[in-house]
């Protein structure tokens, strides 16, 4: 905690400010993960047994399997199972697994404007410390002292030191989580065709038996 006072009070409210931005990031990524964990995100093995059993024409282990998913996706999967195909059935499911995504993808914004403006918020400390460096100097007149230039400027790099120590991992972390929902993006358009196309396909083989035997 100590070298924690040092440094803010190095660098000043740019540091302070940096460090608040630092704790934002912290605690999204600590939201998202949980939230990732809630929604079953990246766990798809349930999801993909009951498709494979819906592909298969078992649709009573399709629904079993379904049941014990806690994925957010597997409402929709249900409802494309048990409710018959059409365009406005496929719209709709569309735009839930959209929102749904929509929701996952909430906060990134924020890390993203973290992660852009933290290092420029620490070039802003080094540009205002030079600043009070070359006043100092010129302050001392002619009894120049090397050292007092010296000392402000790595000072002033402190805040430098800090901007890209918040925006790196900021931007790491964003970059996660930004591949795990297009890979869930993915796998929800994926899901959502193989059930709809699924039953279309049993409703068609259904229908054309039904001329046959008429």
């Amino acid at each position: 905690m100590s070298g924690l006072r040092d440094v803010v009070a190095l660098g000043g409210p740019v540091v302070v400010i940096l460090l608040v931005m630092s704790v934002l990031t912290m605690a999204v990524t600590i939201y998202k993960l949980w939230q990732f964990a809630a929604s079953g995100v990246g766990r798809h093995k349930v999801l993909s047994e009951a498709l494979a059993a819906w592909d298969a024409g078992d649709a009573g282990q399709a629904q079993a399997r379904l049941s014990q998913s806690r994925s957010y996706l597997a409402p929709l999967i249900e409802s494309a199972i048990q409710t018959r195909t059409s365009q406005a059935l496929s719209d709709r499911l569309d735009a839930e697994a959209g929102l749904a995504l929509a929701r996952l993808e909430r906060g990134f914004r924020l890390l993203d404007t973290i992660a852009q403006l933290a290092p420029l918020l620490g070039l802003f400390g080094t540009v205002l410390g030079m600043i009070e460096a070359f006043q100092s100097l010129q302050t001392a007149g002619a009894s120049v002292d090397p050292s007092l230039l010296a000392g402000g400027i790595w000072v002033a790099l402190v805040t430098t030191a800090v901007g890209l120590a918040v925006a790196m991992p900021t931007s790491m972390i964003l970059s996660w989580l930004e591949s795990r929902t297009a890979r869930e993006r993915v796998f929800a358009d994926k899901a959502l065709r193989t059930a709809l196309m699924q039953q279309d396909a049993g409703s068609h083989q259904a229908s054309q038996t039904k001329t046959h035997h008429a």
